[in-house]
């Protein structure tokens, strides 16, 4: 049985959804969270009165957590929360709308399903057609797409506080579309919200047709969206995240430890032959126990636990790949060679020669940056010449690893696709890495 015939292919509508709110500065991202909280339910009244000012309830509180968040008004840390409505579950990130947090921005989005993009009416000159998008709101859509965000949703808020919602509607939207179709953005949905007053965003406006706009709500659009796809279709990968060995076993037929881990890519079944990387052996799966220790085929996105026929050097870190014909497939072989977008996330100045340590799964690698190919001017992805990135910066790298990582672009799988790089003194992540 191939990994294509364990499950087949089909658009994931009921599964959580994880999302982020993206935009501007103070665009209204915190508050439309917040908005969504409340509206469905799912913040307990002892909450929301610790989230008062000046005996209203302020919205944005019940995401900014930090203290400096709080004292300046300001999204400076991505904050997750979790609600759920009868249709879904929902993981939803607030990112920060400031340019010095990009990093923030894109370490959320790089495993979002969805992204909301906010746009501040009241920022822009709304009764202009030709009218001029915030700088922000493109990076950050721009972004999107390098990152490869399946659905990304246009809410335009702040509407109930212009003079002609229905025009600023019709300029703002056009323009959206206008810069999605020349940046190659394919966009769900724009939608007109009132974060503050909860219009479109939980339930429909109290004003019939308002905007125009006789659409589904916000949240009815997050309800339909599809998860990312699992990486099914590739070859095997398993990065071992833990190694347990059965109390006694007599039985001497298979190997004595389990590995434990999630499966990155493809789908594992007993009979099938692995290799293990990077001591090269290769051996074949006797067991294989889903995560309540069931024996089950599990597919890519799953935990599993996997038996092999005999006793293999195995350790955490370590990666099993699948084999054909006796020969690891090209596509997993392994590179000491690799070129990746790099979100630069560290206060220090990312310059060619340093040495970091590189987190691929579970392996930890010595990674040499060998150059700087570019650096991406984040307004347009134009490349630029570049010999430094610094702090926020993204750009283009080489880099010479001490050991062979099983990659694959960051386009074709998420999980094989992306790194992340950890100075090797002060233990800070200093990058996050998307193999191109």
């Amino acid at each position: 049985m191939t990994t294509a015939e364990l499950a087949p292919i089909a658009q994931d509508t009921r599964s959580a959804l994880r999302l982020i709110t993206c935009g501007s500065v103070d665009d209204g991202k915190s508050t439309l969270i917040g908005r969504l909280l409340v509206d469905s339910k799912a913040v307990l009244q002892d909450h929301l009165a610790g989230v008062q000012r000046h005996g209203q309830t302020d919205l944005a509180l019940l995401t900014d957590g930090l203290s400096a968040e709080r004292e300046q008004g300001i999204t400076i840390d991505v904050a997750y929360r979790y609600f759920s409505t009868e249709a879904r579950k929902f993981i939803i990130g607030d990112a920060p709308g400031h340019e010095q947090y990009t990093r923030n921005m894109v370490t959320a989005a790089s495993s979002a399903d969805a992204a909301v993009v906010l746009v501040d009416a009241t920022k822009l000159n709304w009764a202009d057609a030709a009218l001029q998008l915030l700088p922000q709101t493109r990076r950050h859509s721009l972004l999107l797409k390098l990152l490869r965000v399946p659905s990304v949703v246009f809410a335009i808020n702040k509407l109930d506080a212009v003079e002609d919602s229905r025009t600023a509607f019709a300029h703002i939207a056009a323009a959206l579309r206008q810069f999605a179709a020349q940046a190659g953005i394919p966009v769900t949905a724009t939608v007109p919200v009132s974060a503050l007053k909860g219009w479109n965003v939980v339930d429909a406006s109290e004003q019939a047709g308002w905007c125009g706009y006789s659409g589904p709500t916000l949240l009815e659009i997050l309800e339909g969206l599809p998860v990312t796809p699992a990486d099914n279709t590739l070859p095997f990968a398993f990065a071992v995240q833990w190694v347990e060995k059965f109390s006694s076993s007599s039985d001497t037929s298979q190997g004595r430890r389990v590995f434990w881990g999630r499966v990155a890519t493809g789908g594992v079944q007993p009979g099938q032959a692995v290799r293990i990387m990077p001591n090269g052996q290769t051996a074949v799966v006797a067991q294989v126990l889903n995560h309540v220790r069931q024996p089950q085929a599990v597919l890519a996105g799953h935990s599993a636990g996997i038996v092999l026929d005999r006793e293999v050097d195995v350790s955490r870190g370590d990666w099993l790949l699948a084999v054909e014909d006796g020969e690891a497939q090209d596509t997993l072989t392994g590179s000491r060679e690799i070129r990746a977008t790099v979100a630069w996330l560290d206060d220090e100045t990312l310059v060619p020669g340093r040495v970091y340590w590189a987190l691929h799964g579970h392996r930890w690698v010595k990674a040499k940056i060998k150059r700087i190919v570019h650096r991406l001017d984040i307004h347009t992805l134009a490349e630029e010449e570049a010999s430094q990135l610094e702090p926020n910066a993204i750009g283009h790298i080489e880099l010479a690893l001490q050991e062979p990582l099983a990659t694959l672009p960051f386009e074709r799988s998420r999980t094989l696709g992306s790194l992340v790089l950890v100075d090797t003194a002060s233990h800070r992540t200093s990058g996050a890495l998307l193999v191109l």
